[in-house]
């Protein structure tokens, strides 16, 4: 994924890497056949949540992240994006991050609704994630610009709001972008490329 070479730690690029060592090897030689069977797997499995859902089901968001290219943050917008594959309307899918998600931790007196009394937690956006899931990633989305006839990056978290604390997501992103490229420099990498660490 494009957030890689900006966003994933060396360490963690070692961990994504096939190596029987490893956890997630699987893919290793991952093969025609082996897709095959993993799409036809994850289309019984989004059937099956979809139609959980829509019989009264709580579904909520939380990625498993942290290794096989899944990265803290991108993995969780592939859930929402995932959800949206599977059948959910993008409202559907906000509310399974948002109010049920509060309501199964048993926290919806305090999160998961904007309501007076309860924490501040959300976060502010330029674009209507509901038009494209794709917006929330910390990266943006590439997006045509209509008047100027020019590709855009646009969207990503804007700021976030926790305990009525207000943080500058794309200051934090850059933080994140230095502490990369540090690592980086110091393993006598390239900072601009994701890949190929040595084991």
């Amino acid at each position: 994924a494009e957030w890689h070479a900006s966003y994933t730690m060396p360490y963690m690029m070692r961990a994504f890497e096939p190596s029987p060592d490893v956890h997630g090897s699987y893919f290793f030689d991952w093969t025609t056949a082996d897709e095959i069977a993993w799409k036809e797997n994850f289309s019984l499995w989004m059937q099956f949540v979809n139609d959980y859902k829509n019989r009264g089901g709580k579904v909520v968001v939380g990625s498993d992240t942290g290794y096989i290219y899944s990265l803290y943050g991108f993995g969780y917008i592939q859930e929402l994006e995932l959800l949206q594959e599977a059948g959910f309307h993008p409202l559907e899918v906000i509310r399974a991050a948002t109010k049920i998600g509060a309501q199964v931790l048993g926290k919806d007196d305090d999160i998961g609704t904007i309501e007076v009394g309860k924490k501040a937690d959300m976060i502010i956006v330029d674009e209507n994630p509901l038009h494209n899931l794709k917006s929330l990633y910390g990266t943006g989305v590439p997006k045509l610009n209509n008047q100027t006839q020019k590709v855009e990056r646009v969207g990503g978290v804007r700021w976030t709001i926790k305990d009525g604390i207000v943080y500058d997501a794309k200051a934090l992103l850059a933080d994140v972008r230095a502490m990369v490229k540090a690592d980086k420099e110091a393993l006598g990498m390239d900072p601009k490329i994701p890949m190929k660490v040595e084991h």
